[in-house]
């Protein structure tokens, strides 16, 4: 299973499924444009010390994510 964020805006929001995704081992996707940056510097500063084990992949565009290469069945 996976979980897809369209156009994520609220860092908290995406930080706390982010949380769901590396506990349960559950893939992670961010569509693009995001509302937060994902630089290393803000991620430890907001103390994310559960970042390195989120699965995540980070996609420019809804288009992008659609005809993407490896992702199997989507529903």
């Amino acid at each position: 299973m996976h979980v897809v964020l369209f156009h994520p805006e609220i860092p908290p929001n995406t930080g706390n499924i982010a949380r769901l995704c590396a506990a349960t081992g559950t893939g992670l996707h961010l569509i693009g444009p995001l509302g937060f940056s994902l630089e290393d510097r803000y991620l430890k500063r907001a103390g994310l010390d559960y970042w390195p084990h989120v699965q995540m992949r980070v996609w420019p565009s809804l288009e992008a994510y659609l005809s993407g290469e490896g992702l199997g069945r989507r529903l």
